[in-house]
């Protein structure tokens, strides 16, 4: 994703979200299930020891505020979403996953979580 693509970062598009739902930062910190001082970091632009904000928790946001979409927040947290996942790949990726042996397991989370850390866009 480009400068181009990229229109507001997260702190504008929470600006537009706490206009259009009337709604304060620990109003959304309450809703999503994060610290009211994360959304304070996200406002303010502060970046913490982390990748950037838990796509988990951006997912939570588009779901608690739906006139915002998970593309547009991911895009502003400057993230690629991640691909939809019906209950049936989960299950079957559960089965998958206990047929590996326990090493196999661990080193299948490393993998899965270098891949969705580069999801992080640059700067």
């Amino acid at each position: 994703m480009n400068d181009e693509e990229r229109t507001e970062d997260l702190a504008q598009l929470l600006a537009r979200l706490k206009s259009e739902y009337d709604v304060n930062e620990s109003e959304i910190a309450r809703r999503i299930g994060v610290a009211p001082a994360t959304v304070n970091a996200w406002v303010n632009r502060k970046r913490g020891t982390g990748r950037g904000p838990n796509p988990v928790k951006l997912r939570a946001l588009a779901q608690a505020f739906p006139k915002f979409t998970e593309a547009q927040i991911f895009a502003a947290a400057g993230r690629k979403a991640p691909g939809p996942l019906s209950p049936e790949d989960e299950e079957d990726l559960l089965k998958l996953f206990g047929r590996l042996t326990k090493e196999q397991q661990e080193m299948l989370k490393i993998q899965a979580r270098a891949l969705g850390d580069s999801n992080q866009t640059a700067p």
